[in-house]
């Protein structure tokens, strides 16, 4: 498998008349080798593919790196190029991904590639890792499962007097004792009026009787991540509260029909919108609709107004419309979907009913 993704990747430089690519990121270079350790570099030439760490990864990266020859160096792998003479052919074209280089990381590599010429080359990395193949549906799958299995799990806990902080702890440990290699990022569990904060991670408030209380969490398989968000209310909803669940529920459940290989991010987007802006709400919902997971939390295609992105067979993406209102709380109700060629297969299954604890 990673043979058949670096050569996908040497296509697409290819179109864009480049030599090669230097991989600086870490989550692009396990998609490519399998490598999970915390220091590597990645030189996938016209002929070659070439990976560089140091000597305290030397028996891991023989056991996890397939598809590019290994090379165990002293020091940055950034300086050890220049002894690779192959890389620095005057007027060769090394591709980077500038939105993982800094700009000392740039200055290093003009330095150990004086005679090379250094391209920006972004696009070859867009769309890396957005198609999924049945591995890694069945990582993510099994990821969502073990979310799932969590939240129901930590129910009865959800009650006044409570501390966000207690709840997302158990949580996470819930999902570890499921299977979870570590949580997906930093579990979300805001109530009360802290509802109103998209990313509100938890903190030492008390939940409180009448609390709307969301939580974003997710866990993680092979590395791969799933990310589900449910709101419950403590005690008996009130009006207001049912009203804002209900439209985020039917924005939710639209998106998700609208959801369809061919279809465009922005036409998810504006399917949610619309019943939120219909009702009067639409200057609380702030966010975009979704986004691709994988690897990494956040990858395309983006579910936005703003997005070009079309959807294709076997992205795995999320559709997690919200409205937030500040001093009051808010609602946000997440689910993943795989993209088929009809329309999309849900994998979240914990309950989307208003659940009043």
């Amino acid at each position: 498998m990673s043979r058949k993704r670096i050569d996908a990747v040497r296509k697409q430089f290819q179109r864009e008349n480049l030599d090669g690519v230097i991989v600086n990121h870490l989550d692009h270079i396990r998609y490519l080798t399998g490598f999970t350790g915390t220091s590597a570099m990645l030189i996938i030439g016209r002929k070659s593919a070439d990976f560089f760490t140091d000597f305290r990864y030397k028996d891991q990266s023989a056991k996890q790196v397939k598809g590019a020859k290994i090379h165990i160096i002293r020091g940055d792998p950034t300086g050890a190029l220049k002894d690779f003479s192959k890389y620095n052919i005057k007027n060769h074209r090394w591709g980077f991904n500038g939105e993982y280089l800094t700009v000392t990381g740039r200055k290093r590599l003009e330095g150990a590639l004086k005679d090379a010429i250094l391209v920006p080359a972004d696009n070859v990395f867009t769309e890396l890792g957005w198609v999924k193949d049945s591995e890694e549906v069945a990582n993510i799958t099994k990821a969502v499962r073990i979310a799932d299995t969590a939240f129901e799990r930590i129910l009865a806990l959800i009650r006044p007097g409570v501390r966000e902080r207690e709840v997302a702890a158990e949580l996470e440990y819930q999902m570890m004792m499921l299977g979870s290699e570590k949580p997906g990022f930093e579990s979300i569990v805001a109530s009360g009026y802290r509802s109103a904060l998209p990313h509100g991670m938890a903190t030492n408030k008390k939940i409180q009787k009448g609390d709307f209380v969301t939580f974003d969490f997710g866990a993680t398989v092979n590395g791969y991540v799933s990310d589900i968000t449910r709101t419950v209310v403590v005690g008996k909803a009130s009006p207001k509260q049912k009203k804002i669940y209900e439209l985020v529920l039917r924005a939710n459940k639209a998106g998700i029909k609208k959801v369809k290989a061919g279809v465009s991010g922005k036409a998810v987007d504006a399917v949610c919108r619309r019943i939120i802006t219909k009702a009067g709400y639409g200057k609380n919902f702030g966010h975009g609709t979704g986004h691709g997971i994988g690897l990494f939390i956040h990858v395309g295609p983006r579910l936005s107004s703003i997005s070009d992105d079309k959807l294709k067979v076997n992205n795995v993406i999320t559709v997690e419309p919200g409205i937030y209102i500040s001093g009051w709380g808010g609602c946000r109700i997440e689910d993943d979907v795989v993209v088929t060629r009809t329309g999309c297969r849900v994998l979240t299954t914990s309950p989307k009913n208003l659940l009043e604890l």
